[in-house]
């Protein structure tokens, strides 16, 4: 299994092959906001962990055991954007709170989630019945 950094590597790796159709050290390192030679590092430990090919000069692809991992990734982080939406995390802070959870449920934990966003999208009113519990309890004090 990948560490959380490995991860936020093949996540970001995977993303960038799906909208430009090539990953460069330069472009992982805005995104992940590191140093290009941590990149570097980065993609050398991962391709030595069989994750993606790596020539020096000539750029990398993930193989496919990467792209498992990078499509789970992605996935995880749309789940718990949408979770947090639903539930009612201010949109502005969704993305850092995902990034501050995502590595620390399990998979398990993931898909139950899911079920719980399936169940609210199912029917909205649902959604409209949690946000009356929500302003019901805006005021309480803990």
């Amino acid at each position: 299994m990948p560490t959380p950094s490995m991860e936020d590597y093949i996540e970001q790796i995977y993303i960038l092959i799906d909208q430009k159709g090539y990953a460069r050290a330069s472009d992982i390192a805005e995104r992940l906001e590191v140093h290009p030679s941590s990149v570097t590092k980065m993609v050398k430990k991962l391709d030595q962990e069989q994750y993606l090919l790596y020539e020096k000069y000539r750029g990398l692809i993930l193989t496919d055991k990467g792209n498992k991992i990078g499509k789970r990734l992605v996935y995880r982080h749309e789940l718990l954007e949408k979770f947090l939406e639903i539930i009612g995390t201010d949109t502005e802070s969704i993305y850092e709170e995902v990034e501050g959870i995502e590595h620390h449920l399990s998979w398990e934990s993931i898909f139950r989630i899911g079920d719980l966003v399936e169940y609210f999208e199912e029917n909205p009113q649902r959604q409209k019945d949690l946000k009356n519990v929500q302003k019901r309890n805006e005021n309480r004090e803990i």
